[in-house]
């Protein structure tokens, strides 16, 4: 909240500073009074006590002083007031404009007065700004805004035209440099007020007609003018009567059209056109019959514009009538507005039909039918003269792909088709390639995915043109280094010392300019992602691949990651170009996001997310009353843990079909016996997985201790292998117990050496299928493998005999269940 004291120095300095002096000292005062919103706005409501009353005292002061400003005989006195008033009315809101009436009718005044342009500039833009500002309030309108609007335009149109007594149209001075102020504030306030500038109208269309038909060379008109004028003349269908608006701006798009075509007939005159019209009562040609006058129109034109003379001043027409079709699709109607789209396109069929002869030959040897009663220095000039239109063409398809998005597929297939006749004939152009680039990279989200393999081996040309645009420095760098030296003969004043200089660091706008570059740099990204690679070749892909990395575009890198090469029957895949989008941005979020995706574990996750996470140290027991891999095997699965992925949670540890058994083993039990079995059976350690970790330990229950001690202390678990080569064994998981001999002996047979084991050649174990809650490939311990006898390679039948007394092992048997 501003303090009420800025409010007294601002009046303190407005009445002890010589008016003169005012302009030095206005920009302080509107920064200061900027501050000062809160006390302007403040209702009387709010003005009752001591400290609200000196704030209504210091206002009232302010507006008093401002006014008398604005009518003092200075001009420093009128320009600081018009700048004061401005930041009055933005700052004081309702407040202020309810009482800004008077200021209104002196700054009308002001532009009738012989000020400075600074000083009228300033009035235009403050009086369009308050007629805004009170457009929200309907009594402020009332009363403010609907009586000074006419004087207000009246006024304007004085500043930058003269107006004859006995006609209702308006001729445009030599020297009017208020007028683009004029053009923006009127475009600003005639979709607000069009019934107060339905008089005004005709007067404003005579105006208008003049500026958009002015020839560029010379330049009478800067191109933001050109711009406003054509922005104007389209909104001048807001004062069309009711209900009629719509059909005012039809009315006017299609009377350009026929005023493209009208000034194509003149242009075109050097050779014979084999385009025919869609509608043969909309279009009549008019083509001049006496070939020995200069090429120009001076019939009336359907929009009113004036005559020219020259074919170059009738190619810059027709560019300047195409960029006013692409105002009025960019440009907002008051109502639902039919656009003949068809019309448009059957201008530009006419328009890229006729393209540029690449030399001399081509023209005899075309179907191009030239005029023969027309000198070669005109066709010669139309030749260099049709890439600039061709690109307004394209300029204007882009303009509708942009404006009118997923409504344009019906017509986008012809919109590319005409394209690519132009590029075809005038890839050489630069503006050519440029918009050609654009159009291509605003349709193919709309029509890439539809696309068939004939029509992208259409495109290929314009694919790898785009790729040379981006390789044009390095290709000139790598041509440059290997050229042989070879030295030079005769005069060495002769010989070019730079071309000796081999510059290591060279910049792409060298060879390839700025918009090409760009333009090409933003193609390159969406071809990827919008075609359909099954249809792409292979060789291209391979093109745009190579260009990605080599120009290090990470949309156009990161975009081959993400759409691979589908695979198809009889060809291999393109290898991922993932390395080089690693090594170049290995700090973006979406490259981490490629290598190392992540994901929060999810509340209520299974046992065997919950059981490794908190630690426990018991087994763990799916849902589906499956065992799962026990806790020891945390470990083993720390990586796993650190980088879920989005794979099922019951299938996080799948490895193979082989490894399944082992990692869904039926119990503890099993799992230690496995590798127990598997060190007896002299497995390798890559197949046996051992590993020299910690060992592990589980307490003991009843008197099993002695067994599951001797166990421990050779068992060594690691994680499984991903493709075992023997299928790993596990115990009878229904047999409760062992014998007390059998324990013992089979904690001898640990001790023991392996040898006679191993010198029995390789092993080989039969898998038995899974029989009820049995796990697969079991075997029980004490009774021997069972093989085949045919076998050569079978493994000998494991007799563990005790070697000690009935009498020391006793009756007792012992539990193995835990």
């Amino acid at each position: 909240m501003a303090s009420p004291t800025t409010l007294r120095v601002i009046n303190y300095r407005l009445t002890t500073t010589p008016v003169k002096q005012l302009p030095y000292l206005v920009d302080f005062l509107a920064s200061s009074l900027g501050e000062c919103g809160d006390i302007l706005s403040a209702s009387p409501r709010q003005k009752n006590g001591q400290p609200e009353a000196d704030n209504a005292l210091q206002v009232h002061k302010l507006k008093t002083r401002v006014t008398s400003l604005l009518q003092d005989r200075n001009i420093e006195g009128r320009w600081s007031a018009v700048i004061l008033i401005k930041t009055l009315v933005e700052a004081g809101q309702w407040e202020i404009l309810r009482e800004s009436e008077p200021w209104v009718r002196g700054l009308i005044n002001i532009l009738a007065k012989p000020d400075p342009i600074s000083t009228k500039k300033l009035s235009i833009i403050t009086l369009n700004r308050i007629f805004n500002l009170t457009y929200q309030y309907p009594t402020l309108v009332r009363e403010i805004t609907t009586p000074s609007l006419p004087a207000f335009i009246t006024s304007s149109l004085n500043l930058v035209s003269i107006k004859p007594s006995s006609e209702p149209s308006r001729i445009l001075r030599p020297e009017a440099p208020l007028l683009e102020v004029v053009l923006l504030a009127f475009s600003d306030l005639i979709s607000r007020h069009p019934t107060t500038f339905r008089p005004f109208s005709a007067q404003i269309h005579s105006l208008l007609v003049t500026i958009i038909g002015s020839p560029t060379f010379p330049k009478p008109f800067p191109v933001s003018v050109l711009r406003l004028a054509q922005r104007l003349f389209i909104s001048l269908h807001n004062c069309a009567p009711k209900n009629t608006s719509g059909d005012e701006w039809t009315k006017a798009c299609k009377l350009t059209i026929k005023s493209v075509h009208q000034t194509a007939d003149f242009v075109f005159r050097a050779v014979v056109e084999q385009w025919e019209p869609g509608d043969q009562s909309d279009h009549q040609p008019r083509r001049p019959r006496d070939f020995s006058q200069s090429l120009g129109d001076d019939a009336p034109n359907p929009l009113g514009l004036p005559g020219w003379h020259g074919i170059r001043i009738g190619a810059d027409r027709l560019k300047t009538l195409l960029y006013f079709l692409s105002s009025f699709v960019t440009s907002r109607t008051a109502s639902t507005v039919n656009v003949p789209v068809a019309a448009f396109l059957d201008l530009t069929s006419r328009l890229t039909s006729l393209q540029v002869p690449v030399a001399r030959s081509d023209v005899s040897q075309s179907s191009l039918q030239l005029n023969t009663e027309i000198g070669r220095e005109e066709r010669e000039e139309l030749w260099s003269e049709l890439p600039g239109i061709h690109v307004a063409c394209l300029d204007l398809f882009s303009t509708m792909v942009l404006t009118f998005r997923n409504s344009i597929i019906s017509v986008a297939q012809n919109m590319l088709e005409q394209a690519l006749w132009v590029f075809e004939a005038e890839a050489f152009h630069k503006e050519v390639r440029v918009a050609s680039y654009h159009l291509i990279a605003n349709l193919l989200p709309w029509l890439g995915p539809s696309m068939t393999k004939p029509t992208i081996s259409a495109l290929s040309p314009l694919v790898r043109s785009c790729c040379q645009d981006l390789l044009s420095d390095l290709t000139s760098n790598v041509s440059n280094s290997s050229e042989p030296k070879i030295k030079p003969k005769g005069n060495q004043n002769s010989v070019n010392a730079d071309s000796f200089l081999n510059s290591t660091v060279r910049g792409n706008y060298q060879t390839a300019p700025f918009p090409v570059y760009a333009a090409a740099y933003q193609l390159l990204s969406t071809l990827l992602s919008w075609l359909p690679l099954e249809h792409l070749p292979p060789p291209l892909r391979a093109e745009i691949d190579r260009t990605a990395i080599l120009t290090g575009d990470h949309d156009a890198m990161l975009s081959s990651v993400l759409n691979p090469t589908p695979v198809a029957k009889g060809r291999r895949g393109n290898p991922s170009i993932l390395p080089f989008l690693t090594r170049r941005y290995p700090d973006r979020m979406a490259v981490e996001c490629l290598l190392r995706p992540r994901m929060p574990i999810l509340t209520g996750a299974p046992v065997i997310i919950r059981s490794i996470m908190e630690g426990d140290e018991d087994e763990a027991e799916g849902e589906d009353g499956e065992w799962v891999v026990p806790t020891y095997q945390k470990n083993a699965n720390k990586d796993l843990l650190e980088h879920p992925t989005s794979a099922p949670i019951d299938r996080i540890h799948e490895r193979s079909e082989e490894a399944d058994n082992l990692w869904h083993a039926g119990s503890k039990r099993d799992f230690l016996a496995n590798a127990n079995v598997a060190k007896l059976s002299g497995l390798s350690a890559s197949q046996s997985q051992v590993d020299d970790g910690a060992p592990i330990t589980k307490k003991a229950r009843g008197d099993t201790e002695p067994y599951v001690s001797s166990l421990t202390s050779h068992a060594h678990l690691k994680q499984a292998p991903s493709t075992p080569e023997v299928a790993p064994l596990t115990s009878v998981s229904g047999d409760p117990a062992l014998p007390v001999t059998q324990k013992d002996s089979l904690s001898r047979a640990i001790d023991e050496p392996t040898s006679t084991l191993q010198k029995s050649g390789p092993t080989s174990l039969s898998r038995t299928p899974p029989t009820n809650a049995v796990p697969s490939n079991s075997i029980q311990l004490g009774r021997g493998v069972e093989h085949d006898e045919d076998s050569e390679d079978g493994i000998p039948t494991l007799n563990i005999e005790p070697d000690t007394d009935e009498e020391e092992t006793g009756d007792e048997d012992v539990s193995m269940q835990y």
